[in-house]
């Protein structure tokens, strides 16, 4: 494995994944198309790159990235790879897909649409559905998909009272039988995962975009509640839909949370990029390595589109920040005071040897 890249522990379970995970949103053809052998050569550099953890849904692409997913790992060691899926949506045959246009945000040949189901059956469907695409008879960890108001709004009531009272049993029975090591919920939101709490015990939540180095409103309530709870936080969109990738000095209009950054935000992110200036930190580093300073969160699983952006991705994660530039930051009030730093991650001769 690279040195960079440790492994933590997913709650309570006996799973051990990679700091550094694939989010596998890309390999469904997200927002353009990748081809085959795109695809292969980018799941090749991340597993010869040390990473362990690939996530992937039905949703991605109609079912594409958990296909590439699947081709890609099944000729390794299952002590090779920790798989996430997800459940939530059933895929069913559309003979009137237009598979030359995007759908969903997704340019995927695949003619299939997908509707929402929390239900004991259809999450048992949903899984089992995953296995035959995937080609893979083990999933490490099932999360339940965009449960809650970000995603249903004015029917997340009746969405969430389908998995209270039907779903979660589904997902009880698959991991106490041995079918599945882990039970979550993939969301972008953490007002639904407190929620589910109170149902039962979850390993882990995906938590797109919500603990970052524009966003530690999760310090104070939610991450001490899943510390109490056994749950650990896998951290998805780490660059908050770009905007911490790209910066704010380019000409094209840099994206917060999907959409066009406000103001108020791009004036934060300007104000790090000084500090970034500063210290010679690239603001991209910066922003994959500062949510693991928490000890609940176990993996940083940024989206990867190609083989060159695999190898950016581990230069960023292995890129040396001195740690005055976190102290520099809290000084300055762009981080939370309170907000744990990635002081122990940084490699010194000591614990390099």
């Amino acid at each position: 494995m690279n040195k960079t890249i440790d492994t933590r522990q997913i709650g309570n379970t006996s799973l051990n994944v990679s700091t550094l995970g694939f989010g596998a949103g890309s390999m469904g053809n997200l927002y353009q198309a990748v081809s085959d052998e795109d695809a292969r050569e980018t799941l090749s550099a991340a597993i010869d790159s040390g990473m362990n953890l690939f996530d992937t849904a039905p949703r991605y692409g109609a079912g594409l990235s958990e296909r590439r997913v699947g081709d890609a790992l099944r000729s390794l060691s299952k002590d090779d790879y920790v798989l996430s899926t997800k459940v939530g949506r059933i895929l069913t045959p559309d003979t009137t897909a237009d598979i030359t246009e995007l759908r969903h945000g997704f340019d995927t040949p695949m003619p299939f649409d997908a509707q929402y189901d929390y239900t004991y059956d259809g999450i048992i469907r949903s899984f089992e559905d995953s296995q035959q695409r995937l080609g893979l008879a083990e999933i490490d960890i099932l999360l339940v998909h965009d449960l809650g108001a970000y995603t249903h709004g004015k029917d997340d009531k009746y969405y969430f009272e389908q998995f209270e009272t039907s779903g979660y049993k589904a997902l009880e029975e698959l991991r106490r039988n041995g079918y599945i090591k882990a039970v979550g919920l993939g969301v972008n939101e953490t007002e639904v995962c407190e929620r589910v709490m109170n149902i039962g015990q979850f390993d882990c939540f995906l938590l797109a975009g919500r603990y970052s180095l524009l966003e530690q409103a999760p310090l104070h309530q939610f991450l001490p509640k899943c510390e109490a709870h056994g749950a650990s936080i896998i951290l998805g969109g780490p660059y908050n839909s770009g905007i911490l990738a790209t910066g704010v000095r380019g000409k094209t209009i840099p994206h917060f949370d999907y959409e066009p950054a406000p103001k108020h935000i791009i004036d934060r992110v300007a104000k790090i990029e000084t500090v970034c200036d500063e210290y010679q930190v690239n603001l991209a580093a910066a922003a994959l390595q500062f949510p693991l300073g928490h000890s609940s969160v176990t993996s940083v699983i940024p989206g990867l589109g190609n083989a060159n952006r695999v190898r950016k991705t581990i230069d960023l994660f292995s890129e040396n920040i001195p740690n005055e530039f976190w102290q520099t930051l809290k000084e300055k009030n762009l981080l939370d005071q309170a907000a744990p730093l990635p002081i122990t991650e940084v490699k010194t001769k000591a614990n390099a040897s």
